[in-house]
């Protein structure tokens, strides 16, 4: 696949990311991917199996336009085809074993009461409010009686 991506070296202040060609784009039809300098193309490379909506026609020239980028702003790229990046995480481990140590996880937060609405900092900020409220409740009754 031949890369579409050229450098795109205007100065100034870009506002919009309207404001860019879409020739500076992994994704130039989708406007995905903006390569615009090494931070960029990092960026893009480890990103690159979280794109969706794109084909694999078009991940052909986006990694191709990523090499070409990479290459320009001496970023070193050890991947030769897209597919070593995968379309979707891969681990090497199997689904069992990753559903196992989610179980093992979810054991260990509820021994160590922590996770969801269970911290410490949150009881003790519920103890708190609760005292707060009864505390003006109480204010409040007084000022009845009183007035």
């Amino acid at each position: 696949m031949r890369a579409t991506w050229k450098p795109h070296e205007k100065h100034g202040t870009l506002t919009e990311r309207g404001d860019l060609p879409s020739s500076v784009y992994a994704f130039p039809d989708k406007r995905k991917a903006p390569l615009t300098d090494a931070s960029h193309v990092r960026n893009a490379i480890a990103r690159f199996d979280q794109v969706r909506g794109v084909s694999d026609v078009e991940r052909d020239l986006g990694f191709a336009n990523i090499k070409k980028a990479a290459r320009h702003y001496g970023v070193e790229m050890s991947p030769t085809d897209w597919q070593e990046l995968g379309r979707r995480p891969r681990t090497g481990r199997p689904a069992g074993a990753r559903r196992a140590s989610a179980r093992k996880a979810a054991v260990t937060r509820k021994l160590r009461g922590t996770g969801r609405g269970t911290t410490p900092g949150r009881r003790r900020g519920a103890v708190r409010a609760a005292a707060t409220r009864k505390r003006n409740a109480k204010k409040a009754a007084r000022r009845k009686t009183s007035a």
